[in-house]
């Protein structure tokens, strides 16, 4: 049975005590996860979409292997006689500026090859003239980039 305390009785005031509220404020992660898994997928979708590259088309070679890992790329395009501009990377440079450019990239790099990339119809001269400006911005090796006779 049980225990009743009396109306005047201390102890039913002192175990009652003063009652503290808490509220749970928790976050519902359902919702989240599933904005960001649609987000994801967008991502996943558009990603190939925006990359979009300077059209060249490369000289063929019987031997032409893979270029693997982070490199730095030149690319002359066939407009290069007329208008003096090469692309390093994506940013498009007249031909003066990229000696500097390419040596400020070479100080921290370890690896100082760069990779020439040169539409066919652009003459060995323009390229040799290039290589140079490459040479004197401090890079040891430069690569000329082709593809193999089955790519596209």
């Amino acid at each position: 049975m049980p225990k009743v305390h009396a109306a005047g009785d201390a102890s039913a005031v002192r175990g009652r005590g003063r009652r503290v509220s808490t509220s749970l404020a928790e976050i519902n992660v359902v919702p989240l996860v599933d904005v960001m898994l649609v987000l994801l997928i967008i991502f996943m979708v558009t990603a190939p979409m925006i990359q979009r590259g300077i059209d060249v088309k490369l000289p063929v070679a019987r031997r032409a292997s893979a270029v693997e890992g982070e490199r730095l790329f030149i690319t002359v395009p066939a407009a290069f006689r007329t208008d003096g501009m090469v692309y390093l990377g994506d940013e498009k440079l007249r031909i003066e500026a990229v000696q500097e450019r390419v040596r400020q990239r070479m100080e921290t790099a370890s690896d100082k090859r760069v990779y020439l990339r040169g539409d066919g119809t652009v003459q060995l001269q323009e390229l040799m003239t290039i290589i140079d400006r490459l040479k004197d911005a401090g890079v040891t090796d430069v690569g000329v980039v082709a593809r193999a006779p089955g790519d596209r």
